[in-house]
């Protein structure tokens, strides 16, 4: 059997003088026209985008008409784009839209989950409440799918399946943006329920940076890339939550990119005034460690000021925190250098 080549370590955790823990990664910096700005480690294996990709998944309900036909808000779209923490915010707003379409969270296929706000769940819980799947953090993006049944006259049950019209439509988009036939693509399912697709982080990068720079799209999919920019941009705190990466983040830099996270390690973003995607997969699925290198690529990328940096220190790179509150060490990733885009048309 062929050996592969293993992943780098591009992120460390250290405690006191010492290294504690390392993650392998690899990630993908691609421009609009496909080819590789930046890369490190296997760019080419298949990998489940998970969440991350949601944005994309959001597509086809703007081109659909859903979106207009429904007279979403940018708060609604952005929902569809999230992984929310299941604060009242959320759950209110995913609750309203789905009783102005007729139906409630029955409807919801993505199954009843705990909100990851603790102050949240301390709140359902003291009001003798019980999680639903309104407060799922997917809960958001099935609404929106719903709303896309509706719109093609689709049925409603069974909007999960593979061959429902709802998937194939994001099949279809997926295929487009990614320039790949996934027809035979290994497919699971995704902890909401939905199908995932694996590809590989180049392709994911290549959507993502035309997600941020739609010129080689059809009319409708430029206009629907620019709506769901905007929608994120104006409402952050849809995206994620309180305390959240990709909430911090994005309400800092706005249309500046799209980042969004995923679950097992995944990173998508698009750097609009770039022209460029990203996508990067930790390979033990460390959430922080995909946080981390994030974070340093947005650096690297010199996409922020010098006080939006100092503003999101202990965002970009966070602190070790014990629970007496002391700081006990910290969290790091080994590069990039700075990639200035005069330099940046050869692969690290």
């Amino acid at each position: 059997m062929e050996k592969t080549q293993a992943n780098p370590f591009l992120v460390e955790i250290t405690r006191g003088p010492l290294v504690e823990s390392r993650h392998r990664a690899a990630y993908a910096l691609v421009d609009t026209g496909g080819k590789i700005q930046r890369s490190a480690g296997d760019i080419e294996r298949p990998v489940y985008p998970r969440s991350a990709i949601k944005a994309l998944q959001a597509l086809p309900l703007i081109e659909s008409g859903a979106a207009a036909a429904y007279g979403l808000s940018q708060a609604e779209i952005a929902l569809a784009c999230a992984s929310h923490k299941g604060e009242a915010r959320h759950v209110d707003a995913v609750a309203a839209w789905l009783a102005r379409l007729g139906l409630d969270a029955r409807d919801l296929a993505c199954g009843a989950a705990a909100p990851y706000d603790l102050d949240a769940l301390a709140a359902l819980y003291r009001g003798g409440g019980a999680p639903s799947a309104l407060h799922n953090n997917c809960s958001g993006k099935h609404a929106g799918m719903l709303t896309q049944a509706l719109q093609l006259r689709a049925p409603t049950k069974g909007y999960l399946k593979i061959h429902h019209p709802v998937q194939q439509r994001v099949l279809g988009l997926l295929e487009a943006m990614t320039s790949l036939d996934l027809g035979r693509a290994p497919h699971g399912i995704d902890g909401c329920g939905i199908p995932t697709i694996a590809m590989p982080l180049g392709h994911l990068a290549l959507a993502m940076a035309r997600l941020g720079n739609p010129d080689d799209q059809p009319d409708g999919r430029q206009e629907a890339c620019q709506l769901v920019r905007q929608a994120v941009a104006a409402e952050p705190a849809m995206l994620g939550g309180s305390g959240d990466f990709v909430t911090k983040v994005t309400g800092v830099l706005g249309q500046r990119a799209l980042v969004k996270n995923g679950a097992e390690g995944v990173f998508c973003a698009a750097f609009p005034t770039l022209s460029l995607g990203l996508a990067l997969k930790i390979d033990d699925g460390a959430s922080r460690a995909a946080e981390v290198l994030m974070g340093r690529i947005l650096l690297a990328l010199g996409l922020l000021t010098a006080q939006e940096t100092a503003d999101l220190a202990d965002t970009l790179a966070p602190p070790l925190i014990n629970r007496a509150g002391l700081t006990v060490g910290g969290q790091r990733a080994l590069g990039p250098e700075d990639w200035s885009m005069e330099a940046a048309g050869s692969n690290s």
